[in-house]
């Protein structure tokens, strides 16, 4: 069972977070680059936000919501 999970550490120290060292060594010469996986996910968040509030503008401006106010029938 020790070997199982050693396989596992060794996948993961070797293979699969081999990238993200070679970030952290580029930290030293540029902050930049070493962040450009936060970049990537910042932006991809902001064009989803933007996207999101372009259609809940479009769907506020079509007035098809009835927005009416009154409380429920069981009140």
């Amino acid at each position: 069972m020790k070997d199982f999970f050693n396989a596992i550490q060794d996948l993961f120290e070797t293979v699969l977070l081999v990238p993200f060292d070679a970030l952290r060594a580029l930290e030293v010469e540029n902050w930049f680059g070493a962040n450009i996986m936060s970049w990537l996910f910042m932006s991809i968040g902001l064009v989803a936000f933007v996207y999101w509030m372009l259609q809940l503008k479009s769907f506020s401006d079509n007035d098809e919501e009835d927005k009416s106010i009154s409380s429920h029938s069981y009140l």
